[in-house]
């Protein structure tokens, strides 16, 4: 069943998160009763509900996500495997947006649109810091990082770091070229 692989490679993957590479009894233990990997499991249910056209479920886990740990997550969104919602509470994820493998996810973020012009799409092995806001149909490179409280409006290459209001990139990849 495609749900029950998807479960178990998110708690892997997380368990990696905390063991530092690893997948470790501590640290599977840890990503199971973590509240960001109850978050992902309620989203892949609600996945399956609507791929089986199942009435009902989808509606009443997308409110108990809200009610229990603050996050709202559309219906359009899709979520990569192992994606660690480090803090839940304040999290949007709106539309059609996608994220990536293994994306950090800190507290009280926005990824969505602001002008109805699209949805972004986030890499895989991204970090977005508390605050944050991906706005429109940016894409946002692997293993970019995104700063607390950035407000990203425009494409971040692959390994750069965004920061400020707008956002910024501050830091280019080592391999990134300066001029023409």
């Amino acid at each position: 069943m495609k749900i029950l692989r998807s479960l178990v490679g998110d708690a892997l993957s997380i368990a990696k998160t905390y063991g530092g590479g690893a997948v470790t009894p501590q640290s599977l233990g840890q990503a199971i009763f973590y509240d960001g990997y109850a978050v992902l499991a309620m989203n892949r249910v609600r996945e399956a509900a609507r791929r089986w056209h199942v009435p009902g479920v989808n509606r009443i886990l997308r409110l108990t996500q809200i009610a229990l740990y603050g996050i709202e997550i559309g219906k359009g969104v899709e979520l990569g495997e192992g994606v660690v919602f480090v803090h839940t509470l304040g999290i949007v994820i709106g539309g059609d947006a996608r994220v990536g493998d293994r994306v950090r996810i800190l507290g009280n973020i926005t990824i969505g649109t602001a002008k109805e012009n699209g949805y972004p799409r986030i890499g895989n092995d991204v970090t977005i810091g508390a605050g944050a806001r991906i706005l429109g149909p940016v894409t946002v490179g692997d293993g970019a990082t995104i700063g607390a409280n950035a407000v990203v409006l425009s494409d971040v290459p692959p390994g750069a770091i965004a920061v400020g209001v707008p956002a910024t990139i501050r830091v280019l990849p080592p391999n990134a070229r300066s001029g023409p």
